[in-house]
């Protein structure tokens, strides 16, 4: 099958064997805990008994939106949270981690990031943009991970940064982002947590869910985290979700969120779904399946350039915790001549063709390449690749695992 697609694509040799060697080293990979997550997610719907009258949502101001009430505590039950809230209003994840970070951390108090520093579009919002946390009185500052054969904290330092009672909350980033470092699984987050809480019950754990949800059996609010937060449009959207954000966790600190993210008396009970109630819900009941295929395709096209000789990570077959791969190429013009081509495997914009440019809220100039029916989902296929060294470039998603492949394999063709 592998050497048929080739051919009718005009792939070379050198690619063609990759691909044939790429196939049958994932062939027989198996996702046991993808079992366990639909289980929740099938268990959840059953338990939440969602009717075909709680579909339709509501238009203003959103009050007694009954798709909103179901969607949320769908959600709050997968996640094992108190409550949610999952707004269109939220308009991306970073939208989402600043609202529960700025509510979380008065002027003043502390936070502190304990996976080092955050992913670009975040950083930027609590450092450098105009108006940035930190210019409204946050006080911020960084603890880097420590880098072996896994990410790992440093359990000491985040011990001497909690001796000072100014902290109010720690952040932690699951995905890797733009760092050249692995993302991190809830097991070993959960031992971190429990000991911030044992020497800190006060600080509040506020976790970026992005690209994480649903990739492993537990989420980090069932590991100890107390908020979590991420896009509609990534994993738990499922293709389907036209945009939206998420934060969830602790019941009375989503009341504070809720505070900042409308106004202190209006709590959650504005925030209407325009009609897009069904779509929510019909795609976090298929996001396990969506998620599976982005697995299986993302070890496809890890194992391919492995075969090539670029390094990635995680390995074909390594335990993942999230939906992103990580292929360093080494130069800026393999960057580039990846994300063109893979471009050319999109189901939408295909004849487009990226450059590098300057995109809001990202220091350095980023490739982006992207065809998703939702414009910027990226639990579709699609890659980002950020201008520095060491010059990786981050795919991400897929609703099969076939395009996935395939469009790895045009990729690879186009650094040939």
């Amino acid at each position: 099958m592998i050497e048929a697609l080739c051919a009718r694509l005009g792939i070379g040799k050198r690619v063609t064997e990759a691909a044939s060697a790429a196939h049958k080293r994932v062939a027989e990979l198996r996702y046991p805990e993808q079992a366990e997550v639909k289980a929740a997610v099938l268990a959840a719907f059953m338990e939440e008994g969602v009717a075909e009258s709680d579909l339709a949502g509501s238009t203003g101001y959103g009050y007694d939106d009954a798709a909103r009430e179901r969607y949320e505590s769908l959600l709050s039950r997968i996640f094992g949270a108190q409550r949610t809230l999952a707004r269109l209003s939220l308009v991306s994840g970073t939208h989402a981690i600043v609202c529960a970070l700025a509510a979380c951390v008065p002027p003043g108090k502390t936070l502190i990031s304990i996976s080092g520093a955050p992913y670009d579009t975040l950083r930027n919002a609590l450092l450098v943009a105009r108006h940035n946390l930190v210019a409204q009185g946050l006080v911020y500052r960084e603890i880097p991970l420590v880098i072996g054969e896994e990410a790992t904290f440093d359990e000491a330092a985040i011990e001497r940064e909690l001796a000072d009672r100014q902290v109010a909350a720690v952040f932690v980033q699951r995905s890797r982002g733009y760092a050249p470092r692995p993302s991190l699984s809830i097991a070993r987050c959960e031992p971190v947590f429990a000991r911030i809480k044992q020497l800190r019950p006060d600080v509040i754990i506020v976790v970026d869910n992005c690209y994480g949800e649903l990739v492993e059996s537990r989420e980090p609010t069932h590991a100890g985290a107390d908020l979590i937060a991420g896009s509609l449009i990534k994993n738990v959207g499922g293709t389907l979700a036209p945009g939206g954000g998420y934060i969830a966790g602790r019941a009375d600190v989503l009341e504070r969120v809720a505070a900042r993210l409308y106004a202190p008396g209006l709590g959650d009970a504005l925030g209407p779904t325009l009609g897009f109630g069904r779509a929510f819900i019909h795609g976090l009941f298929v996001a396990p399946l969506i998620v599976e295929q982005c697995l299986r395709g993302l070890d496809f096209a890890a194992a391919l350039f492995a075969e090539l000789g670029f390094a990635v990570d995680p390995a074909p077959g390594s335990k993942r915790t999230d939906i992103v791969q990580a292929i360093r190429l080494g130069s800026v013009a393999k960057l580039t001549s990846f994300a063109q081509a893979l471009q050319t495997a999109m189901p939408v914009n295909a004849r487009f063709r990226p450059e590098p440019g300057s995109v809001p809220g990202y220091v350095d100039p980023v490739i982006m390449s992207s065809g998703s029916f939702i414009s910027g989902a990226t639990i579709e296929l699609s890659c980002d690749a950020p201008l520095r060294e060491p010059y990786e470039v981050y795919l991400q998603g897929g609703m099969t695992a076939e395009h996935v492949a395939l469009g790895a394999i045009v990729a690879a063709q186009g650094l040939e």
